[in-house]
């Protein structure tokens, strides 16, 4: 797996790099070489955090883990991207029935036929009014929701407005390319 390392806050040191790159290649036994994992260390107040990406054909997992100490957050994020696998890896061997080792890159992704995979139960559709950003964190607000799809007023993109786990908020809006 061949890992990028982003440090927000904190300089990442050799030391962070390299216990980190050796706790993530446990996750080795799964995929190739040619895997590309994104790590980002960050530090807020007391807090330790580490995010790590791994984009998979057809999937992506990803793990974000906080505690007082680095080193713990990166056991903690290697833990659940690790059951994280294992869970896939099992979708996957149901879905084949082989009982063969799999590999994720010679793999597509889930099909719509899977039993297991879970349903659209419903389908809401509702008029996207023209709002600030801050007008639709008070919509969302109000709502009690988690995130808000809005359009926004400045510049008629659609847009979503969403709450984070710091208790602060978060826009995303779309690339046009």
């Amino acid at each position: 797996m061949k890992i990028n390392f982003t440090g927000k806050n904190m300089e990442v040191t050799d030391a962070l790099k390299s216990v980190t790159e050796k706790k993530l290649s446990k996750l080795n036994k799964y995929f190739q070489n040619d895997i590309v994992g994104n790590v980002t260390f960050n530090t807020e107040k007391n807090r330790k955090i580490i995010e790590v990406t791994i984009n998979l054909p057809g999937t992506i997992l990803r793990a974000e883990e906080s505690s007082d100490d680095m080193y713990a957050s990166i056991d903690k994020a290697v833990d659940v991207l690790e059951a994280q696998m294992r869970k896939h890896k099992t979708k996957l061997q149901k879905r084949y029935k082989t009982g063969e080792t799999i590999r994720f890159e010679n793999l597509t992704s889930i099909d719509e036929y899977d039993e297991d995979k879970p349903k659209l139960v419903r389908r809401k559709r509702f008029v996207l009014k023209p709002m600030t950003t801050d007008e639709a964190i008070l919509q969302m607000e109000l709502l009690r929701h988690n995130f808000f799809i809005f359009m926004d007023s400045e510049t008629e993109a659609v847009s979503v407005v969403y709450k984070r786990k710091d208790g602060n908020y978060g826009l995303i809006e779309p690339e046009i390319l």
